[in-house]
């Protein structure tokens, strides 16, 4: 009996530190997401012709810090280009002439908004009706690999044939 209290106060404890361990990592991943629309961030809108893979809850960046996150994504249905809702942190401000952009986190990483930041001297304003009038589209980096293997595979190959004037020359491959 002695024995059976052992294992089950070793499996209770190993049960214990299971539930720590991921209560732990929880409020890691929690207090890692700086959300800038509850910090007192202001909203701004960019609209992109493509925004592939950004959702709601995409990193926005200036110098490659997270300044903010995209709080909504939206077909606009007359225009039918993507408009994006971003929240940027109020200690940002960033000049009327500003871009944003749509960059890959590397070829595995998904997609972030980078916001360069221009030169106007009068800044975006902060109530919400900011508009980005610069913006760049999410470049679909597998179609590019596509086309370039295409195009290296495809026209002025050697296909292992003679031309008509190869072949009256004798030089056939």
């Amino acid at each position: 009996m002695d024995a059976l209290m052992r294992e089950s106060l070793f499996e209770t404890l190993v049960g214990l530190a299971v539930v720590f361990v991921a209560g732990f990592f929880l409020v890691f991943s929690l207090s890692q997401r700086s959300d800038a629309g509850k910090a007192g961030g202001y909203v701004l809108l960019a609209k992109f012709p493509r925004a592939d893979a950004v959702a709601p809850g995409t990193d926005v960046r200036v110098a490659g810090v997270k300044v903010g996150s995209v709080t909504d994504v939206k077909v606009n249905p007359e225009t039918l280009r993507a408009e994006v809702k971003l929240t940027v942190s109020r200690d940002i401000q960033l000049p009327l002439d500003s871009t944003a952009k749509i960059q890959a986190d590397g070829l595995l990483g998904g997609n972030y908004v980078f916001l360069e930041p221009g030169g106007d001297p009068d800044n975006m304003p902060t109530d919400g009706s900011g508009v980005f009038e610069y913006t760049s589209g999410s470049v679909d980096i597998l179609r590019l690999l596509i086309d370039a293997v295409t195009a290296a595979g495809g026209g002025g190959g050697d296909t292992g044939e003679a031309t008509e004037g190869q072949a009256s020359q004798g030089m056939a491959p």
